[in-house]
């Protein structure tokens, strides 16, 4: 096998959950007369939390806010986008996801999470995911979010793997410029899979085995 190990992103990748994003989001920016549209929302697919407000924060025309009252809004962002997570259930993820992370833990492949979220274990458990991953590599491990390295490189570093074994799959440009800036060979899936820096292209989840197994 090319790879000893798969790291996935998750949002985007094994689960979709920018609807609820968008909406806990739209929720902060209405109340504060910023412009906010889902186009825009697609900004902030594989960005942390703080940043994601940064870049929300650019239409924002009120009273300058201390890094205190940021603070206070990520956090209200959050318990909005977690009221709707508690909706998530196992038929959240499809099949094809299902079969194709069963053929490679069949096949002895270490498989892992690297996600910037925060939510990441929370969203596996809902989905009836957490107990497939080796390990879980998130928000509530790293210091910096993608296009850093640092939530693979943990998560390679959490199944034993060097960077050079393991393969990322990623949505996101952002995840792409990680996994690349960090040794590993990246495929990308939606818009990530006609990004320039992308090894491999994925039309469906699917085709992952053939990549891989």
């Amino acid at each position: 096998m090319k790879f000893k190990g798969i790291i996935f992103d998750l949002d985007g990748v094994l689960v979709h959950t920018d609807k609820l994003h968008y909406r806990a989001w739209k929720k902060i920016a209405d109340a504060r007369g910023i412009s906010f549209n889902e186009e825009m929302n697609n900004l902030l697919r594989g960005v942390s939390r703080m940043e994601s407000l940064e870049i929300i924060l650019r239409n924002y025309h009120g009273p300058a806010l201390s890094e205190d009252e940021k603070l206070a809004i990520a956090e209200e962002k959050n318990s909005y986008y977690k009221e709707e997570l508690k909706a998530m259930t196992p038929a959240d993820v499809t099949e094809e996801v299902r079969e194709a992370l069963s053929a490679l833990k069949a096949a002895g492949m270490k498989v892992a999470i690297g996600s910037s979220s925060k939510n990441t274990k929370f969203i596996l458990k809902q989905v009836g995911l957490y107990r497939l991953f080796d390990a879980v590599s998130d928000g509530t491990n790293i210091r910096k979010s993608k296009p850093d390295p640092e939530v693979f490189l943990k998560a390679a570093e959490y199944i034993s793997l060097a960077p050079s074994e393991c393969l990322v799959v990623e949505d996101a440009v952002a995840g792409i410029e990680a996994a690349k800036s960090g040794g590993m060979k990246a495929a990308g899936i939606g818009d990530a899979a006609s990004y320039e820096k992308t090894d491999y292209r994925l039309a469906t989840f699917a085709n992952l085995k053939d990549i891989v197994l």
